[in-house]
């Protein structure tokens, strides 16, 4: 029985890629391979849409979703995964970067059931690879280490094109991402489900600019943000800790900044300490759901700042009374403070992890309706065309 792979292609201004792309992507057609083509066309100013038309009436098993307005990537493969239907999911751009003819190689994992995504790695293979960019080159191997940092993966490329899914998969995961954001996004959300995830080796035929890539700097800023956004709350917690840091130190920072200014306009210590105090707090709390925890994961916002401040008033309580124990057994000022601070910097992060915004523990993932071989209807988007 032969399976059916959708390959989801977006396109934006590819008029000069887009039919070759198409024709070498139906080569892998086989007695056990069918295949499903899905080319969403991302608002092209140039003659995409009408190729990718005439493709559709040559080809009956090729669907054309168009974008009123462009939105980029990840909208384009977000569009594309709704409307799958084949048991397998893979990703092509249209400006063949990439080479069609290794899409069974990455399939064969799937279909032997010893992976839920394979991810193809354009620095494990030995194959043909251009010659390119020497800082994107350095820029992709950053983000991928960071990525494995949080992800706790060892991928090789996570910015890479070619990811393969069991349709199942990708369609539970709800996508946020627009642009190139997709790539870092998704690698969080499967990492998280704790699926099988393979990588191969490919080959890679990069072009230039002036030949039509399209990701810049922006994006490589937004794969930062996309990092923390997405793995920050299940990160590992020696990187949870880390990213604490950095919320504890700005938190402190303002409360001295906001002492200095009130006690210095002539409000006295007994006020402006507490003001202070309460200040810093509250911007740790911001801090603390904007860049590292879930809000209202298991309270709702009333209880949550409610267990959060009882955190924040036991450590200091905590932190009053270690101080005069320290004082007390001889350990100078210094010392005691510097202390009590720090253990005291601990149990706010051991509070604020596992009392005010506890994590589930993340299980192995399952498809719904298990046993069940119906396939869901796909939705018809508002944004889509479907022509």
């Amino acid at each position: 029985m032969a399976h059916l792979l959708s390959v989801v292609i977006p396109c934006y201004n590819e008029e000069k890629t887009l039919e070759s792309c198409v024709t070498k992507v139906l080569e892998i057609t086989s007695d056990s391979l069918d295949l499903e083509l899905i080319i969403i066309n991302d608002a092209s100013s140039d003659n995409s849409l009408a190729i990718a038309h005439q493709l559709a009436q040559r080809y009956p098993n090729i669907k054309v979703l168009n974008h009123e307005v462009n939105q980029g990537k990840g909208a384009a493969l977000r569009t594309g995964f709704k409307h799958a239907t084949g048991d397998f999911v893979v990703v092509q751009d249209a400006d063949l970067e990439y080479d069609p003819l290794e899409i069974p190689s990455l399939l064969k994992p799937l279909i032997e059931d010893k992976a839920d995504v394979v991810l193809g790695s354009r620095f494990l293979s030995g194959g043909t690879h251009r010659v390119l960019y020497f800082w994107h080159s350095l820029g992709n191997k950053f983000l991928t280490l960071l990525s494995n940092m949080f992800t706790d993966l060892n991928l090789t490329d996570m910015e890479t094109c070619y990811k393969v899914f069991k349709r199942e998969v990708i369609q539970s995961i709800d996508i946020k991402e627009n642009r190139f954001g997709f790539e870092p996004e998704i690698v969080a959300k499967v990492a998280q489900r704790r699926l099988r995830i393979f990588e191969m080796g490919i080959s890679y035929f990069g072009r230039t600019y002036e030949e039509g890539k399209k990701i810049g700097w922006r994006d490589g800023f937004r794969a930062l943000y996309c990092i923390f956004r997405y793995n920050a709350h299940k990160a590992p917690v020696p990187i949870q800790f880390l990213i604490y840091l950095f919320i504890g130190a700005t938190a402190a920072l303002v409360n001295l900044l906001i002492f200095m200014g009130v006690y210095r306009s002539g409000v006295p210590v007994e006020i402006a300490a507490p003001v202070a105090f309460v200040s810093a707090a509250i911007i740790n709390y911001l801090l603390s759901i904007t860049i590292l925890f879930r809000s209202k994961v298991k309270w709702s916002s009333g209880v949550e700042i409610a267990i959060y401040a009882l955190v924040v008033l036991a450590v200091g309580t905590f932190d009053l009374y270690f101080t005069k124990a320290l004082l007390g057994n001889g350990f100078s000022p210094q010392i005691a403070k510097l202390l009590a601070t720090g253990l005291g910097f601990i149990l706010n992060f051991t509070g604020r992890k596992y009392l005010v915004f506890p994590e589930k523990k993340a299980g192995a993932w399952k498809p719904q309706g298990a046993g069940n071989e119906s396939k869901p209807a796909t939705p018809q988007p508002q944004e889509v065309n479907q022509e």
